[in-house]
């Protein structure tokens, strides 16, 4: 404050390029090339397989914002960042992950076939994860899904495990009713189980069919009221 205040006179005649060392000397360590590269680092296969090349969000969001300031300048680079991450928030959001369970020997506990070999599928009942919210950008996607897993040879009924979804809207219970009478059609049940406080409430408000509204405690609960037809 000081210099500011009473020694600019010594500082008018240099020139730019001096300032501008002074500037980037101030500023050469908001440049963290270590982290950009401990996000880069966060990515699996699966991740991959899942998100494609938004399986790095963090990354993705991190160099858009660097790109934006270098550019464009800081605060065009921020919103930059910003808007990159909603993006990718969405893109995400909109493709969830619905992983098949199967169940353990022993603990008779549900877990992905895919992550846990050991997991055996149930004759005759598909059960399915959703990890994510359902709503209107990705309801149709998840139909589709549920559709193709409920048409395997010898299934007579799907179960959607709900623990994982947080939140669930109006129309995406409107697809899953539709869903449910669709496969009623071909002769394969539709049921739920361990719903969220927030899932429960709009089920039980929206005007769902009994199937949904009636939502077993546990998985092993709906895959045997799958099996014995209650």
């Amino acid at each position: 404050m000081l210099t500011l205040l009473f020694l600019t006179g010594l500082f008018e005649k240099l020139p730019e390029a001096v300032l501008a060392a002074v500037v980037i000397a101030a500023v050469v360590e908001l440049v963290d090339l270590a982290s950009l590269a401990a996000l880069h680092r966060v990515f699996t296969r699966r991740l991959g397989q899942d998100y494609g090349v938004a399986a790095r969000p963090d990354f993705l969001a991190a160099v858009a914002a660097l790109l934006g300031v270098l550019v464009f300048d800081t605060l065009p680079g921020l919103f930059i960042g910003i808007g990159a991450s909603l993006l990718l928030l969405l893109y995400r959001s909109s493709r969830p992950v619905v992983s098949e369970l199967g169940q353990l020997p022993g603990n008779g506990h549900f877990t992905a076939l895919d992550r846990h070999r050991d997991s055996r599928r149930i004759p005759g009942v598909v059960v399915l994860r959703v990890e994510g919210g359902i709503y209107f950008a990705n309801a149709e996607r998840i139909r589709s899904t549920v559709g193709k897993a409920a048409g395997r040879d010898g299934a007579t009924a799907v179960v959607i495990d709900a623990e994982t979804v947080p939140f669930i809207d109006v129309s995406a219970v409107r697809m899953l009713d539709q869903l449910a009478g669709e496969l009623k059609a071909r002769g394969v049940r539709l049921l739920l189980a361990r719903d969220v406080g927030q899932v429960r409430d709009v089920l039980s408000t929206a005007d769902a069919g009994a199937e949904l509204r009636h939502v077993h405690p546990t998985v092993r609960e709906a895959v045997e009221a799958a099996r014995t037809g209650t």
